[in-house]
């Protein structure tokens, strides 16, 4: 049976065009189309069978990437991950949510074949564009992958739950810490390291393909830092706001200040849930301590997760 390669694009800098100079900032994000920037890299790098086929879902700056869009994609990779002959998918995507877009797919879809997505830093009229690289080991990473979400950037492989962006510029601008990538592609071989499990096998399906974008449940970050106000919270509570990730200072600590809003919050029915400002680790809770309102993910995931928690029954969080 033939074997096939889908190649999703949904825009992003991968996409972008810029000056005739070949710079690599000062460019329009989302100019071309997929097809066209997979031809020059696919042939090199599948062989010996493999076939492949592109699927334009959208084409967007990833910094304005909306519900809807995520519920397109997320249809197309269903229905491309039920074909037979289809081994995997890579989809192109803008760095700046590429986080989240990773884990709300590994959410909604925990796949049972490789989902690897890739994108890039600088425009693919730079001169020096780091995009028909990350295709490529992109692509070598769907041939010789592992069943989940990963995002295949600068020659590594990360898993959807502990992926950050955490350099406005620089090509390897992703990191895993303090895990490490679970994967390298090196001269065209994946060299997967021995934890490297089947994606996130924490993550919680859920089926949200009927449910409209509008509909979908509002929930906002609240960061606490020095010279917090209460007002933020309750404003947010009194425009009606569903549920709120409070990203917690230190070992998730909150301002003194937050906490009395934080409690009226949750007793007009607002989701609290409490997780880490700090770009490594997680929070470590006392002995015999117990919160059922701390997860384990960073910000912005965390916020994913709780909006499809509310769609669904009550889940306990520490089980995403």
């Amino acid at each position: 049976m033939t074997r096939k390669i889908v190649i999703l694009g949904t825009g992003g800098t991968i996409a972008g065009q810029g000056s005739a100079q070949g710079g690599s900032v000062g460019y329009q994000a989302a100019q071309i189309g997929v097809a066209q920037l997979i031809q020059p890299v696919v042939q090199g790098a599948l062989h010996g069978g493999w076939e492949w086929t592109v699927d334009q879902v959208a084409q967007l700056d990833s910094k304005d990437m909306d519900i809807a869009t995520w519920q397109q994609l997320a249809k197309a990779c269903t229905k491309w991950l039920a074909e037979e002959d289809v081994a995997g998918l890579v989809i192109t995507h803008g760095t700046d949510t590429l986080e989240e877009t990773a884990w709300f797919l590994q959410c909604v879809l925990q796949p049972s074949k490789p989902v690897v997505l890739t994108c890039a830093m600088r425009p693919a009229t730079a001169l020096s564009a780091d995009g028909p690289a990350n295709l490529r080991d992109a692509l070598l990473a769907t041939v010789h992958g592992v069943p989940g979400v990963w995002v295949v950037a600068a020659g590594e492989v990360h898993r959807a739950q502990s992926l950050r962006k955490v350099h406005p510029y620089r090509v390897n601008a992703f990191s895993s810490a303090p895990w490490g990538p679970a994967a390298w592609v090196e001269e065209g071989q994946v060299r997967w390291a021995v934890s490297a499990s089947a994606g996130d096998a924490s993550a919680i399906a859920y089926s949200v393909w009927g449910v409209d974008a509008a509909q979908w449940p509002w929930v906002e970050i609240v960061t606490s830092m020095a010279c917090s106000r209460a007002a933020a919270v309750d404003a947010l509570v009194a425009a009606g706001v569903k549920g709120l990730v409070v990203a917690g200072t230190g070992n998730g600590s909150i301002h003194q200040d937050l906490l009395p809003a934080l409690g009226r919050a949750a007793s007009q029915g607002v989701a609290v849930w409490r997780t880490t400002r700090c770009e490594q680790g997680q929070i470590v809770l006392a002995d015999g301590e117990q919160d059922p309102g701390v997860t384990v993910l960073s910000p912005v995931k965390a916020r994913i997760s709780l909006m499809l928690a509310l769609l669904q029954p009550p889940v306990p969080c520490d089980t995403l």
